[in-house]
């Protein structure tokens, strides 16, 4: 088994350790799990289901985080 998986996010390469979720994703990312919408291999990952998804090695995602303001 790998060390390491490489995954594509926004169209940057980026390392995380096997066995990690999207959730584990986003929170190394710096960001709210409530306020991001996912993409995984060109399909939506339901905010409910974020931390359940396991990412593997070549996974491509777009992760889109949500500004408040006004």
């Amino acid at each position: 088994m790998a060390d390491e998986y490489l995954l594509t996010v926004n169209g940057e390469p980026r390392r995380i350790a096997p066995g990690s979720s999207i959730a584990d994703l986003v929170a190394s990312l710096g960001l709210d799990p409530g306020k991001v919408a996912v993409e995984r291999n060109a399909e939506i990952a339901p905010r409910s289901t974020l931390a359940d998804v396991i990412l593997t090695d070549g996974d491509v995602l777009e992760i889109v985080h949500f500004v408040g303001g006004g």
